[in-house]
């Protein structure tokens, strides 16, 4: 009888490898799938099994709505609080869910090896419905294992204490994601539609909101209001000097400073009159600066951030990269406390032999290492530490500063509290009080091994309670009360973190939203510093509703949404009821944009005052104003109306040549890259495509993005089929594509490097070099059915006999031409290809026509590529 067969699924091909490597002892066979497959024998629950260990790539699915709540255009973001949501596969060519599914056949056991936080619990409910196993099936167990490192004895550890999958952690994460979806996407559709092109400077592409991220803006933009209205003020203090023993020392006023310049002038005046200052105390104190607690994901941000010059989401990528190859223990994590069960002793074992550190770790297991200060134990992972050793040249520069952090942090747990002696002086002269403050450290303790938290000395001379000393000189310093910073990324996690924005995990997320989507810049020092559209949304958020921008609601989500993890709420009653309160503040806020849109009014300009004259209206015949910010169109000042362009691109106009459908000028687009399309277009053709039934892969959405949105969204002059216009596809098509289904047509503007490329896909064919002109004829091929060509060749160049120029053929089936072309990102262009004599196919496409029929038949058909 063949041994039962256990499926283990890790988060990660490289979390999978650990785990074979270590229960098979290295003894294993791999294959390569979707991702790999480890197969080997061995025990499981005291009998012979078949082990095989594979992993996903995160999350199998991510959650959406369905096709039909896709369309800004026709959906009321209003009905999406109420939509249904579905789950799709995140990463449909990786074919995962296939994948676990076919692994899972003939096994009776699964072992759940995801990350220990709630997201790997809800990643485990994924894979338990992907490989069909049940959690209630006694026949086919279900097993989850909690580990926080790749060590072998964590591994070890994690198999000899197999649970369930926490259901409730799993719900948890579904409710998060549906309302972050449902409010996110609803106050994003509706901002960015009613603000979209209406203003030349403002970058409009997708003016989003988010439940986390637009409070994480919020604090941004409260610091910057605080500069903003900041108004200094003038202060005076006395400094008094004294020389002792060569040595001369400035005292501290105890009133520390004056806003009113005659009173501190009046006080300098009776401290230098009386001249003598009077020892009344002479007070000295053993302190300790306590060694840090364990390390946990925020406070490794902030340090990232602060001292190593890392954003938050690099910082975590770093750190996670070194959680997949073994160097340090899961970098995810709230705890700061110690586990009871951590092996302390090992780990200053494997530090030892580090050539940077490893004389101070012997020193401390000589010594005896001390007991970690007491921190939270949040009850996910141990606090973040080193498990195998490294070097720079291992790691590279970024991940080794990482890891040499964790290290540092990990010996500064452990090594004893910095001890120093405070002395204090303090005088007294015309009734005033003033003092001194020295410092001298006893023990160096863990600073020795963190010295950025060193104590800084101060030595002062011998005083004497009593004791008269004479004053030197009494300076008078005029200073200025100054605002605070810009918020830096550190001082951000810590408000975040404070204020139940985000976790552990999406921190690094959700400030890398605000960055992305051009909310803040980061500058000198990581200090982040809002822009005009970030001030604006925070303001127009205040004006209307301040909830939306304040982390008190997500801070009330968190709660709830914890409630559900602990089992303690019902997962559908949440949401229903979260969703509830931000339908309502939706309407509230749809109903009085017109509030933020006077605060936008004031700091973006408009479209009328915008842009540059470009090209002629078909309609007016006046000139339409080009505006270059994101995203492109063309605006009419006398008709009103906006035109969307392609984005990620030039624009120019194309030689005052007009559209024979609308009279619009024709512009000519070029894509960004040195091998970029480059076509014409009619503003208004592209907007208000001429004919139904073509699927473009070239198109402008609600949004303005330039990508593949389906039938009929926007049509360049490549994609239009009308039959007259010289430069439509009819006309500038030259034959069917190699690589897809679209048709290969001549770039009009490429000379002297003549080109065709591909309406559909990047297949690009260059013609021959030294041409001077190449054009389309109205003939076509008898053996394919393609374009015929007219090349003129230089008189200098020309490959022709008798020095002829001219030469008239086709591309595939001309001896001549086809052996002076060459294609690039596309397959062999061949003779024979496949293209060949596969003809051009037929179409049949219905014209709307915009007035009295110019668009011609409405049922016209012609031979397509």
């Amino acid at each position: 009888m063949a041994p039962p067969v256990v499926l283990m699924v890790a988060e990660k091909p490289s979390i999978a490898l650990s785990i074979a490597s270590v229960l098979s002892c290295g003894r294993m066979s791999t294959k390569k799938v979707s991702t790999e497959v480890h197969e080997f024998d061995g025990k499981f629950l005291g009998f012979h099994a078949h082990y095989k260990v594979t992993s996903v790539i995160g999350h199998i699915f991510s959650v959406d709505f369905p096709p039909k709540y896709q369309d800004w255009t026709v959906i009321d973001p209003m009905d999406l609080f109420q939509a249904q949501i579905v789950k799709s596969e995140a990463n449909p060519k990786a074919h995962i869910r296939r994948h676990l599914s076919q692994e899972a056949r003939g096994c009776g056991h699964l072992v759940l090896w995801l990350d220990c936080d709630r997201e790997g619990e809800n990643i485990c409910f994924e894979v338990i419905e992907c490989t069909g196993f049940h959690i209630n099936d006694a026949r086919r167990r279900v097993y989850r294992a909690r580990f926080s490192s790749v060590a072998e004895k964590d591994i070890l550890k994690a198999m000899g204490n197999l649970i369930q999958p926490n259901r409730d952690e799993a719900l948890a994460v579904d409710a998060r994601q549906e309302i972050d979806l449902k409010v996110g996407v609803a106050f994003t559709r509706f901002q960015t539609s009613f603000f979209q092109g209406k203003y030349g400077n403002l970058d409009s592409r997708v003016i989003s909101y988010g439940p986390c991220q637009t409070p994480t803006l919020g604090f941004c933009v409260q610091r910057y209001l605080q500069i903003a209205t900041f108004r200094p003020e003038k202060f005076w203090a006395l400094q008094p000097h004294i020389i002792i023993d060569g040595y001369e020392l400035q005292l501290e006023w105890e009133r520390h400073r004056l806003f009113d310049l005659d009173i501190a002038m009046m006080f300098q005046k009776l401290v230098i009159q009386d001249g003598i200052l009077e020892v009344i105390d002479v007070s000295q104190k053993q302190e300790s600066k306590g060694r840090p607690s364990g390390l946990n994901t925020v406070n490794l941000l902030k340090v990232a951030s602060s001292a190593l010059g890392f954003g938050p989401q690099m910082a975590m990528q770093l750190a996670e990269r070194l959680y997949t190859q073994g160097f340090i223990s899961y970098p995810r994590t709230e705890s700061t406390a110690y586990p009871s069960s951590f092996d302390f002793k090992g780990t200053l074992g494997m530090l030892a032999n580090n050539s940077m550190w490893g004389s101070y770790v012997q020193r401390l297991i000589v010594e005896g290492y001390h007991k970690p200060r007491l921190g939270t134990d949040a009850g996910d992972h141990p606090p973040i530490t080193p498990i195998r050793l490294a070097t720079e040249d291992m790691l590279g520069k970024d991940a080794w500063s990482i890891y040499h952090y964790v290290c540092q942090h990990f010996l500064g747990s452990v090594s004893p509290d910095c001890k120093y002696v405070r002395t204090k002086v303090e005088f007294s002269v015309a009734g005033e009080f003033f003092h001194c403050i020295g410092q001298h450290v006893t023990v160096e303790g863990f600073t020795s091994i963190m010295p950025w938290l060193v104590v800084s000395e101060k030595n002062l001379p011998q005083f004497k309670k009593g004791e008269k000393v004479e004053v030197s000189k009494v300076d008078l310093f005029e200073g200025k009360t100054v605002p605070p910073d810009y918020l830096s990324e550190s001082e951000l996690i810590s408000l975040m973190e404070r204020n139940g924005i985000g976790t552990d995990a999406s921190i690094p997320t959700h400030i890398n939203n605000i960055c992305e989507r051009n909310y803040v810049q980061v500058q000198a020092g990581r200090r982040l510093v809002p822009t005009t559209l970030g001030i604006t949304l925070i303001r127009g958020y205040q004006c209307i509703d301040p909830d939306l921008c304040l982390p008190d609601i997500r801070s009330f989500i968190e709660q709830q949404i914890t409630l559900i993890a602990k089992g303690q709420a019902d997962h559908s009653r949440v949401v229903q009821h979260v969703l509830q309160q931000f339908k309502q503040k939706y309407s509230y806020f749809v109903k009085r944009i017109d509030n933020m849109d006077a605060l936008f009014e004031a700091q973006f300009s408009q479209l009328v005052d915008s842009g540059r004259a470009l090209s002629k209206c078909g309609k007016c015949l006046r000139y339409m104003k080009y505006i270059s910010t994101q995203p492109q169109r063309l605006y009419c000042g006398t008709c009103e109306e906006v035109y969307y362009l392609p984005q990620k691109g030039t624009i120019k106009l194309y030689k005052e040549l007009t559209c024979p459908l609308d009279n619009f000028e024709l512009l000519i687009f070029s894509m960004a890259g040195p091998e970029g399309k480059t076509f014409p277009l009619c503003p208004y053709c592209y907007n208000n495509p001429p004919f139904e039934g073509i699927e473009t892969l070239f198109s402008t959405s609600k949004n303005g993005n330039f990508g593949k949105l389906g039938k009929g969204a926007g049509m360049p002059c490549f994609l239009c089929p009308h039959p007259t216009c010289r430069h439509s596809l009819i006309a500038q098509g030259v034959c069917a594509c190699p690589e897809c289904s679209g048709t290969l047509v001549l770039d009009p503007v490429s000379a002297p490097k003549w080109r065709l490329y591909c309406n559909m896909c990047n297949c690009l064919v260059l013609l021959p070099l030294g041409a001077h002109r190449i054009g389309t004829t109205r003939e076509r091929c008898p053996e394919c059915d393609s374009m015929i060509l007219e090349v003129d060749f230089n008189k200098n160049t020309t490959p022709l006999e008798d020095g002829a120029t001219l030469h008239i053929g086709c591309i595939l089936c001309d001896d001549l031409l086809h052996s002076l072309v060459e294609v690039k990102h596309g397959k062999s262009f061949f003779k024979r290809m496949g293209a060949r004599g596969r003809g051009r196919g037929r179409g049949s496409y219905r014209g709307r026509g915009r007035s009295s029929g110019r668009r011609g038949d409405p049922k016209m058909s012609f031979r397509d590529f």
